[in-house]
């Protein structure tokens, strides 16, 4: 008997989830799962079926410090069963890793080099593979990338308006959020049939955003690109941002890089413009009295909804919408006010199922289906790490 480990660290939590690998499918739910939350906050939080409580960690080194407190709880949970691995979300693996792969000294390393594409999350994943190796020397490592899912992009989706010499050294669209739309590709269908196999919109809305337009269970076109910069309005980043607001920072207000890389980063999105949080929670609860939570929330979902308007026109038209993720799971009023400013399609909700996080939350007269699915990323990648295994 055997299990499989799967972690997923971001830039400001460890989610982790174990597996028994002698389940088919993979068992849901897992063995045993949870996170740590807050890492570079006051007070990070343990979580798991059983406990939740405060973890001090080291700020100097607050993924290992993490990662040694669920680790030392792992045993327990195994039990008689031996760890056959671990399996770490990559956010990014660049041209050359579309699927699965086990990690060594080289993969590392190019894995390493593709830092500046994903500086909020690739060196926080880095840092846990490499922690790991050391922690569980005779444990294969294996990870899954989010670009991976869209590497059927159609060359024109993948495509930047600029000279073709930069395309060749990697400056290309890629995607990202590809863990949990594969989730979505193949659970969809098994939950509402035919429908999720057409023309499906999937929201991931959580800190992160960006939206995938599917057919066939395959991703034809996506609103991050480059970076996992672009797109939607997010939590701290800016989304997509006309490049002559960059231009004009470096050049009147001398911008360096780093700070402009904070900027976008760290204190734009909801954060940046209310000047009060990142958390649509939280806005929601002040918009009346706070102009800033007001103004920030009426940007955020008019973005969803533009690009939800240009993922539907390059499909030509839509059968399913669904929502994933923070935001998009818990948020019945982001969901509404988004379905609002897309009632032209034919979208009509079910209120009482809107509020009660149904699965299906759309209408009977509705012409399109809107549907909620929680994502399981680590799921996604237990399940692909067990076929490489």
């Amino acid at each position: 008997m055997s299990a499989l480990l799967a972690l997923n660290a971001g830039s400001s939590s460890i989610k982790f989830a174990l597996f028994d690998l002698a389940d088919t499918p993979l068992a849901m739910p897992p063995l045993w799962q949870g996170q740590v939350s807050g890492l570079h906050g006051p007070q990070p939080r343990y979580q798991d079926g059983l406990a939740d409580h405060p973890l001090p960690v080291d700020q100097a080194s607050a993924i290992q410090s993490a990662l040694q407190h669920i680790l030392a709880q792992l045993p327990r949970h195994l039990g008689t069963r031996a760890l056959a691995g671990v399996v770490h979300r990559v956010v990014h693996g660049g041209d050359r890793h579309v699927a699965p792969t086990r990690l060594d000294r080289s993969t590392l390393a190019a894995l390493r080099s593709l830092i500046p594409l994903a500086p909020l999350h690739q060196p926080h994943a880095l840092e846990a593979i490499e922690h790991c190796q050391g922690m569980l020397p005779d444990t294969p490592q294996l990870a899954c990338f989010d670009t991976a899912f869209h590497h059927t992009l159609p060359e024109v989706e993948q495509l930047l308006p600029l000279p073709s010499e930069l395309r060749l050294q990697g400056i290309r669209r890629y995607g990202f959020h590809g863990l949990s739309y594969q989730y979505l590709a193949q659970v969809l269908p098994q939950r509402h049939g035919d429908t999720a196999q057409g023309r499906l919109l999937c929201a991931h809305l959580g800190s992160g955003a960006s939206l995938c337009a599917m057919q066939a269970g395959q991703s034809v076109a996506t609103t991050m690109g480059f970076s996992a910069l672009d797109g939607l309005m997010m939590g701290s980043r800016s989304g997509s941002m006309d490049p002559g607001v960059l231009l004009h920072l470096l050049d009147t207000a001398h911008y360096s890089p780093a700070q402009l890389a904070d900027l976008l980063y760290r204190r734009s999105g909801l954060l940046g413009m209310s000047g009060l949080s990142a958390d649509t929670r939280v806005l929601l609860q002040q918009e009346a009295d706070h102009p800033g939570a007001r103004q920030a929330l009426a940007l955020y979902v008019r973005r969803i909804v533009r690009e939800c308007g240009a993922l539907v026109a390059v499909m030509g038209g839509l059968d399913m919408l669904a929502f994933t993720a923070g935001v998009g799971e818990r948020s019945a009023e982001i969901r509404r006010r988004i379905c609002e400013g897309l009632a032209w399609l034919g979208i009509s909700l079910d209120d009482n199922a809107n509020k009660a996080h149904a699965p299906l939350i759309s209408s009977p007269d509705s012409r399109i289906k809107v549907v909620v699915e929680p994502t399981q990323e680590e799921w996604m990648a237990a399940t692909a790490a067990r076929a490489l295994l």
